[in-house]
């Protein structure tokens, strides 16, 4: 396992994605399969993976299985680090934090508490008795309802020497630009909005070099040739593929509720690859998108053939 400083540099050196959890028939947990993913997108050089994230669909895994999840993916990246979900409430985060950690994993990412908003002393606390509780790296996840002032952050970061990342899923950029200002290098910056590159040139303005892309699962070549214009400055580039793919992909992406995640088990099926259903509450695409999106993917020459 990394330490946090390790894990803080790798994660800042590039692309960051999140593999699919993969399911079978009943909805059990499909090891082998999953193995064959991660170890075939860790042949694209991602920076990290997350597992059991939330395109992985932490939020209908039973804690149990995350550390399983966790294995394999260690056991299939090869050198690529891999960073887990952790969250719910501070009891349950801690027992699958520890969990995480004791199979392996590089780091974690603290998704938001169940349910509940709260104020930011609560925040604090909850953030706090979780990086305590390990010895690995510690990314916070600023979302719904676990959004953290600069100030906040500021105080997590001098009191929690393993808390190495803020990951911004809110999309308020003056305050992300609050925050790398006020913190500098202190932590790495990593974007988290659904779909995150059409959000990424206005993030990289505010210091945000990096960000998760789950596209990454099924166009990871597309995905790291858009990341690598944006680094560069290559506008032509970034300007193209954001108009031939990632548009369209997300208005089909914006037709139903929770197609951030459906819509990327269903584009591995367009590439011949089969990740299972996902769980409910979540639903699938139609045949009718389905076929809208292998549309997408061939107009973008993705083949099967690529794929495989």
């Amino acid at each position: 396992m990394m330490n946090p400083i390790e894990l803080k540099k790798a994660v800042g050196s590039g692309l960051l994605s999140f593999p699919v959890t993969h399911f079978d028939d009943q909805l059990k947990f499909d090891e082998a399969k999953y193995r064959r993913h991660v170890e075939w997108l860790a042949g694209y050089d991602a920076a990290a993976l997350f597992a059991a994230g939330g395109t992985g669909e932490f939020f209908s895994l039973n804690p149990s299985e995350i550390p399983q999840v966790v294995r394999a993916a260690k056991a299939s990246a090869g050198n690529t680090p891999i960073i887990s979900g952790t969250g719910y409430g501070t009891s349950l985060a801690i027992e699958i934090a520890q969990a995480a950690e004791k199979a392996g994993a590089d780091g974690l990412l603290l998704l938001p508490p169940y349910l509940m908003f709260a104020e930011q002393a609560g925040l604090i606390a909850h953030v706090k008795a979780v990086c305590q509780s390990v010895g690995i790296g510690v990314i916070v996840y600023n979302r719904d309802n676990a959004v953290l002032t600069a100030e906040s952050i500021a105080r997590l970061a001098e009191e929690c020497p393993n808390l190495i990342g803020f990951k911004d899923g809110v999309g308020d950029v003056d305050k992300v630009i609050e925050i790398t200002t006020l913190l500098g290098n202190r932590l790495v910056y990593v974007g988290g909005m659904p779909t995150h590159e059409v959000y990424a040139q206005a993030y990289f303005a505010a210091g945000v070099t990096t960000y998760s892309s789950a596209v990454f699962n099924f166009v990871p070549a597309l995905a790291q040739r858009f990341y690598g214009a944006l680094r560069t400055g290559d506008q032509a580039t970034v300007d193209e593929i954001l108009k031939g793919f990632f548009f369209p992909f997300v208005a089909l992406r914006n037709r139903k509720k929770g197609y951030a995640v459906s819509i990327i088990k269903a584009g591995l099926r367009v590439l011949g690859q089969n990740p299972g259903p996902v769980r409910p509450p979540l639903t699938d695409l139609t045949q009718e998108e389905l076929a809208l999106l292998e549309k997408i993917v061939q107009a973008n020459g993705v083949s099967r053939i690529a794929a495989e």
